[in-house]
C-alpha cells in the first residue's frame, strides 16, 4: 500500500432498503419493458389501483397518529390538552401511543435510530464544525422516551436516547472547496502538539483508553464483516486532517469531502418549568447533514466554547513568555527590544487563538443558519404528513418491483425473489438496495395477488385477474365521475 492509500479514510456503510427511484419513473420503466400494449395498459391500471388500495389501508393509522400530535404540538397542543380535561395518566397514555404510532412511521419509512457506534463514527473527524459541541441536558425531558423504551425495548440504542432520538437514513456525499487558511494553521499546530506527546510519550496516558475501544471495534467490524460485506458499501471522507504537507496544499484551493445523512429527524421534549408540565412532542426534520457536522442539528445547545486545543496554545505560549521574560529581566543590563519581541510574540498567539475562535464561531453561526432555512425541511405536523406519504410511496414500490419479476420471471422462493427484484434494480437504474422483500410479499399476499405454492414458492395472478381482485377503488370511480360532468 503506498502513502497515498494510507492517508485515505474509508467509512463503512449498511446498504439500505430504501428504493432510491421516483415513483412515475418506476412505473413507466418497467411498463416499458412488457412487450404486449394491452399487458401494459393492464399493468399501468394495476399499479394505480396498488396505490390507492395501500393509501386507504393506512388512512385510519395515519389520521390517529395527526390526531394524537395535535394534543402535543408545541404549538398548540397545551390548549387542546386543556379542553379534553384529561388526567395526568390519561395524558401519558396517550403520549405513548403517539410514539408508537410515530416508531411504526419510522420503521416503514426505512428510517433507523442512529446508534452509539454510528455517532462515534460521525464525530471521528471534523468538516466544516470546528467547535465542540455539547447538549444542555438540563433543559431536556428525560421522562417521555425513557419510558417508552422501557416499554418497547430496542438494540444498540445510544447514550442519549432517554432525551432525545436521532432518525437517519439514506447516504450522499458533501463537498466543499477553499483555501481553509485558518484550518490549516490549526492543523499545522494540531500536528506539532501530537509530535511533541509523541516525543514526551505522554501520548501513550491520553490514548490507551480510545486505542482499546478502537480495537475492540475493529475485532467486531472483522467479526461481522463476512455476513455484512455484500450488504456494505464504502464511502471516503477527505479531511484536511490527512492532508500531505506541501506548499502547494497549504497555500492553494483544497476540496474536502464528508458522507451525509440525507435525512435525519430528531425527535424530543423540552423540560418542564417548575410552574407548568411540558408537554408538546418536538419532531424536526434535516436534510443533507455531513456526518461530522451532525451536532447542528442536536437540540439545546449551549453555547461553544474555546476547545482544549485553544487553552492549550493560549496558556503554553502565556507561560512560555513569561518564562522567556522573566529570563530576560535576570539579565545583568535587561533589553528592552527582546522583552518586546516576547511579549509581541505572546500577544500575538493570544490573538490568533482568539481570533480563530471567533471566526470558529461565525462558521457555527453559518451553519446553524443554513440548517434553519436550507436543510430543514419542516417540522411538527409538516414533518409527519411527509413521513405518511413516504411510506406509501415506498410501499407501493416495493410491491409493483416484486409483482413485476414474479409475472414476467414465473414462480421463485422469496430469497430468489430478493435476489431478483434488486438485480432488476440495479440493471435498469443502475441503484443498489437491500430490497425488504418480507413486507413486499406480504402486502401481494394480503391483497390477494400473489400466493404460495406447495413447496413454498410465490407465484402471481394474471394481470387481468389482478385487477379484477383488486377491484375498482373509490378515487376511479370520483375520477369517472369527474369526466362524466366535464363531458358536454
Amino acid at each position: 500500500m503506498d502513502s497515498k492509500k494510507k492517508k485515505k479514510e474509508t467509512i463503512r456503510l449498511e446498504r439500505e432498503s430504501v428504493i432510491p427511484i421516483l415513483k412515475p419513473k418506476l412505473v413507466m420503466t418497467l411498463a416499458n419493458l412488457i412487450e404486449h400494449s394491452s399487458d401494459r395498459a393492464d399493468f399501468l391500471k394495476l399499479c394505480k389501483r396498488v396505490e390507492y388500495t395501500l393509501r386507504a389501508w393506512y388512512l385510519l393509522q395515519f389520521e390517529d397518529l395527526m390526531q394524537l400530535y395535535s394534543l402535543f404540538d408545541p404549538v398548540h397542543g397545551a390548549q387542546k390538552l386543556e379542553q379534553q380535561n384529561l388526567s395526568a395518566e390519561e395524558i401519558d397514555t396517550l403520549e405513548q401511543n403517539f410514539l408508537a404510532y410515530l416508531f411504526q412511521i419510522m420503521d416503514k419509512s426505512n428510517f433507523k435510530i442512529a446508534t452509539d457506534d454510528e455517532i462515534d463514527v460521525a464525530h471521528s473527524g471534523q468538516y466544516l464544525l470546528h467547535l465542540p459541541i455539547k447538549v444542555d441536558e438540563s433543559k431536556l425531558d428525560k421522562k417521555l422516551l425513557e419510558r417508552y423504551f422501557a416499554e418497547h425495548p430496542h438494540e444498540n440504542l445510544p447514550d442519549f436516547s432517554d432525551k432525545y432520538v436521532i432518525f437517519r437514513r439514506g447516504i450522499g456525499i458533501d463537498r466543499t472547496s477553499d483555501y481553509f487558511f485558518m484550518e490549516k494553521v490549526d492543523m499545522l499546530i494540531g500536528r506539532l502538539w501530537a509530535w511533541i506527546m509523541r516525543k514526551t510519550r505522554l501520548e501513550r496516558v491520553f490514548s490507551r483508553k480510545s486505542s482499546a475501544r478502537r480495537q475492540r471495534d475493529l475485532k467486531k467490524d472483522d467479526e461481522n464483516s463476512s455476513e455484512m460485506e455484500q450488504d456494505d458499501f464504502y464511502v471516503e471522507r477527505i479531511r484536511l486532517e490527512n492532508m500531505e504537507l506541501s506548499f502547494r496544499n497549504l497555500l492553494g484551493k483544497l476540496t474536502i469531502q464528508e458522507p451525509t445523512f440525507d435525512r435525519i429527524i430528531v425527535v424530543y421534549r423540552r423540560a418542564s418549568p417548575k410552574t407548568k408540565t411540558e408537554r408538546g412532542i418536538f419532531v424536526k426534520h434535516f436534510k443533507n447533514i455531513p456526518m461530522a457536522d451532525m451536532e447542528i442539528v442536536l437540540p439545546e445547545k449551549r453555547n461553544p466554547s474555546l476547545t482544549p486545543m485553544d487553552w492549550v496554545t493560549f496558556l503554553g505560549s502565556a507561560i512560555v513568555g513569561l518564562v522567556a521574560v522573566v529570563g530576560s529581566l535576570d539579565m545583568p543590563k535587561g533589553d528592552l527590544w527582546v522583552i518586546f519581541a516576547i511579549l509581541s510574540t505572546v500577544i500575538g498567539f493570544c490573538a490568533k487563538t482568539y481570533f480563530t475562535f471567533q471566526q470558529n464561531m461565525v462558521t457555527y453561526q453559518n451553519l446553524i443558519t443554513q440548517s434553519m432555512y436550507d436543510k430543514q425541511l419542516d417540522s411538527g405536523k409538516g414533518t409527519l404528513l411527509h413521513l405518511c406519504d413516504d411510506v406509501i410511496q415506498q410501499e407501493v414500490k416495493e410491491v409493483i418491483v416484486a409483482f413485476f419479476i414474479l409475472m414476467e420471471q414465473g414462480k421463485a422462493t422469496q430469497q430468489d425473489l430478493d435476489l431478483r427484484c434488486e438485480e432488476l434494480i440495479m440493471e435498469e437504474f443502475n441503484e443498489r438496495c437491500n430490497f425488504d422483500v418480507d413486507d413486499a410479499v406480504q402486502k401481494l399476499q394480503k391483497l390477494g395477488i400473489v400466493s404460495q405454492d406447495t413447496i413454498g414458492r410465490y407465484y402471481c395472478v394474471g394481470l387481468k385477474r389482478a385487477n379484477e381482485i383488486i377491484g375498482t377503488t373509490t378515487e376511479e370511480l370520483v375520477l369517472k365521475a369527474k369526466m362524466s360532468e366535464s363531458a358536454p
